[in-house]
């Protein structure tokens, strides 16, 4: 028998939280239900999580702070903001935490599964895929596997999106690599807002690499 996928679900709606909890159970998961980022957090360091989905406006620890905390603690976790706010910038600023996918409310619960899936086969395919961790290039030294950026003594630690970005740049050096396929690889689609998002994440890349 497979194993359930595990989601740690962060949601101070109860009535909603309740409601994906119920719904992710029925479609197979796993879920283990949070009302504040406080109490996910700590649910998270005793748990086994395969999966995250945060709510970003909640009491005692808000959802972008929860998952700056996480990922000190898994940086390969998926992360999926689930939130009321519609804001272009507050969307960047969760995909520049780490998030892997943003869903604004209200939404319908088979776009939120239909995501769930996507993420999850993207995380599959990468886990499968045979790649070399370290990555040599001039007076730089990536490690892909612990997300860091070497140079010299200094050490920069990666987002997991800013790593899977340049090791993809690193798996292509010396070619022109097309915009559309990193965004499809690594963000899914070639839409409008990934590839802004992209951007934010290049011109981040080209100050480490300054």
């Amino acid at each position: 028998m497979d194993k359930k996928t595990n989601i740690l679900l962060a949601e101070d709606d109860k009535n909603l939280g309740n409601i994906l909890k119920s719904y992710l159970g029925a479609k197979g998961f796993e879920a283990t239900l949070c009302e504040n980022g406080k109490i996910a957090l700590e649910a998270f360091k005793k748990g086994n999580f395969d999966f995250a989905i945060l709510d970003i406006m909640m009491p005692v620890m808000d959802g972008f702070t929860l998952a700056k905390e996480i990922r000190k603690l898994d940086k390969k976790i998926p992360l999926l903001f689930l939130t009321a706010k519609v804001m272009q910038e507050d969307k960047i600023q969760g995909f520049e935490i780490g998030g892997d996918d943003y869903l604004t409310k209200p939404f319908s619960m088979e776009e939120l599964l239909l995501r769930i899936h996507a993420i999850l086969r993207r995380v599959e395919q990468g886990g499968h895929s045979h790649v070399d961790p370290i990555y040599n290039f001039g007076k730089y030294i990536f490690n892909y596997d612990y997300q860091v950026l070497k140079i010299g003594e200094k050490e920069n630690k990666l987002t997991s999106k800013e790593a899977d970005l340049l090791k993809l740049l690193c798996d292509n050096l010396n070619e022109v690599l097309d915009r559309s396929v990193a965004l499809t690889k690594i963000w899914g689609d070639d839409s409008y807002f990934n590839a802004r998002s992209m951007d934010v994440y290049i011109t981040k890349l080209r100050k480490f690499l300054k």
